[in-house]
């Protein structure tokens, strides 16, 4: 299958490195030159939980114009509205759009801009991956990927397409609910993106600090009612535990948030944390605690760029 990752960092290079391996056609994007020439010149490297190795992919700073099967759109929520943007004039009716990011409202906006109609939402859960060097991704976990149809796409195109990854070696399933499976993922990141954004904590110093820690509950437990209040059928009984067991497994991860402040990128917060609040207004109510984490990464952030 001929496949393009469009937004090649961390995540977006671990899945076009594992695909890459498993006799697929893959080109990755980004607009990060550096990392990009360092794929072209040694290969794109993927470390950590899925093993060692080094594939030979190309990699382009812009999206050539050249027969997609797959695009698989990665790059950041904030970043999500100009990439479909740019990609529109060069797919053609047969490509299989799949989005994988943070949050909430993405893949609204690909669904927007390209069409819902082949439009498949991809949710990762529990990689911790981050980029050790330039043409070189690592994970610390490999814990599962959801695929579900945003609209009407036929099931079985969306088994077929989590067939592949599987067969890539990713734990990929096709679902039915993939907002659900959004919701329970999003718990875990409100609970942690925002006070790791400003505090510079990982994710197990957060659980375990005596003054952040409630906070980060707090948090997880006021996304976990709002889900319930919109009507969401989330798995989970107990937030709280949930977002802790999160966190046990991957202690020293780094949201995505916190390395977007270091590197002084605009991060997703908007699609993590404040997403409880749209959500909020839509049930009626209000997400005070998600807000205010919102408004003060957002102050950091613009202090930053």
């Amino acid at each position: 299958m001929r496949i393009t990752v469009l937004g090649c960092g961390a995540m977006g290079s671990i899945y076009a490195g594992l695909l890459a391996s498993s006799g697929h056609d893959v080109s990755a994007v980004d607009t990060n030159e550096v990392h990009v020439h360092a794929i072209n010149e040694h290969g794109l490297r993927v470390s950590g939980a899925s093993g060692d190795r080094r594939v030979q992919i190309s990699a382009f700073t812009e999206l050539p114009e050249q027969p997609i099967d797959l695009l698989v759109i990665a790059v950041k929520g904030a970043h999500v509205e100009s990439a479909a943007t740019m990609v529109k004039p060069l797919i053609d009716e047969s490509t299989v759009l799949l989005t994988i990011q943070n949050g909430l409202g993405s893949a609204d906006l690909v669904a927007q801009i390209l069409g819902h109609d082949r439009l498949i939402v991809g949710v990762a859960q529990g990689f911790g991956a981050s980029l050790s060097a330039p043409g070189h991704a690592h994970h610390n976990d490999m814990k599962a990927i959801r695929m579900g149809s945003y609209a009407e796409l036929d099931k079985d195109v969306v088994t077929d397409i989590a067939s592949i990854w599987k067969a890539a070696g990713f734990d990929a399933e096709a679902v039915d609910d993939i907002v659900s499976m959004q919701w329970e993922k999003l718990i875990c990141n409100v609970a942690y993106s925002a006070l790791s954004a400003l505090t510079g904590m990982t994710i197990g110093e957060v659980m375990d600090d005596p003054e952040i820690g409630p906070v980060s509950q707090n948090a997880a437990m006021e996304a976990w009612t709002i889900a319930k209040a919109r009507g969401i059928n989330i798995m989970v009984d107990d937030p709280i535990q949930y977002v802790r067991d999160f966190a046990i497994r991957m202690p020293n991860a780094k949201p995505s948030v916190l390395i977007d402040i270091e590197m002084g990128r605009r991060s997703e917060i908007g699609m993590i944390n404040g997403a409880i609040p749209r959500e909020a207004t839509k049930a009626g109510t209000i997400a005070p605690i998600n807000e205010t984490l919102t408004s003060l990464v957002l102050a950091r952030e613009y202090q930053s760029t």
